[in-house]
């Protein structure tokens, strides 16, 4: 991932390799004085010197693997972000803070939220997001309440810092999720246009997307995919929507058999008379219908009655 070019580092960089040639130098003249001290050609100054000169040097190197970043300050001012792969010496007397890249999941418990007819259900989503600007995740979100203290080493503040904004990530996208919940009904039987939280996944995922970045912009961070993956009625309301999902689809069904069987019905009195097998008064036609819709639409089979008189 590319850094910024406004807040990328254009100070003083030195291949790490030659300069843990020069440093070694450095630690061998220091050795070679404190040799010459104790036969009394040297003054302990000079060794001296060359120890401080190594310790300083020694805070110059910096080691940065494939999408990771550092971001470099001197003396509390900031002085740019470092993303180049690879071993560098910079100058020494600048701090760092090293920071990750790479792609991070967040799948949160699933939360209660209202949708927009007040039914309580149970949501919950699965987001991808990363590191996309430094300077604002560093210094524009508090991220320094949850850092280490004392002389806890570079590796124990890089965690503390991803965890400061994992839970920056946590808290926005729980906003987010019920924001855009909010908008949305469970779902709508009597309108199939209209866009619901169990029918409409794709438009609903790229609302969350668009909200979730509108909502991490100012922390730097940017969401590359989200997507629900828990939809449920809330357990106070489950057993009545199920009722009514379950009167829904018998009556949905009852529609279908009830067109079919009038289907069937008028096909039989057109067959009957184009064939000229009887010839039906309305009377008899209507007594005819009934019984074959009380067969076609019954629920158990039907228990036929033979006439074995005239049927005038």
């Amino acid at each position: 991932m590319e850094i910024n070019k406004e807040t990328a580092y254009k100070g003083f960089l030195l291949n790490g390799f030659l300069a843990l040639v020069l440093v070694i130098a450095i630690f061998a003249a220091m050795i070679y004085c404190f040799i010459m001290v104790d036969s009394h050609s040297s003054s302990p100054i000079y060794g001296v010197l060359l120890m401080v000169l190594f310790a300083v040097c020694m805070n110059g190197f910096v080691k940065l693997e494939p999408n990771e970043a550092v971001a470099l300050l001197f003396f509390g001012k900031y002085r740019g972000t470092f993303s180049k792969d690879g071993f560098y010496w910079v100058n020494p007397l600048l701090s760092k803070k090293k920071v990750s890249l790479r792609a991070r999941n967040l799948n949160p418990e699933p939360i209660k939220v209202n949708d927009k007819v007040g039914n309580p259900v149970l949501i919950g989503m699965v987001l991808v997001w990363k590191l996309e600007d430094t300077y604002k995740a560093l210094f524009e979100i508090d991220s320094q309440s949850l850092a280490p203290v004392g002389n806890a080493g570079k590796g124990s503040v890089s965690r503390y810092l991803s965890q400061a904004f994992e839970n920056f990530v946590r808290v926005q996208s729980d906003a987010a999720l019920r924001q855009v919940a909010g908008c949305y009904a469970y779902d709508n039987a009597d309108s199939a246009d209209e866009l619901t939280l169990r029918s409409s996944a794709d438009e609903i995922n790229e609302k969350l997307v668009a909200t979730l970045n509108e909502r991490l912009a100012m922390a730097g961070l940017h969401v590359t995919e989200a997507r629900i993956n828990y939809l449920a009625y809330a357990p106070e309301i489950a057993a009545v929507m199920l009722r009514r999902q379950q009167a829904d689809a018998i009556i949905a069904a009852r529609e279908k058999i009830v067109d079919g069987a009038v289907s069937m019905v008028k096909m039989a009195l057109d067959k009957l008379k184009d064939e000229g097998v009887v010839d039906l008064d309305e009377e008899r036609k209507a007594a005819m219908v009934s019984n074959l819709l009380v067969v076609l639409c019954g629920d158990e089979p039907a228990q036929p009655v033979v006439n074995s008189g005239s049927i005038y």
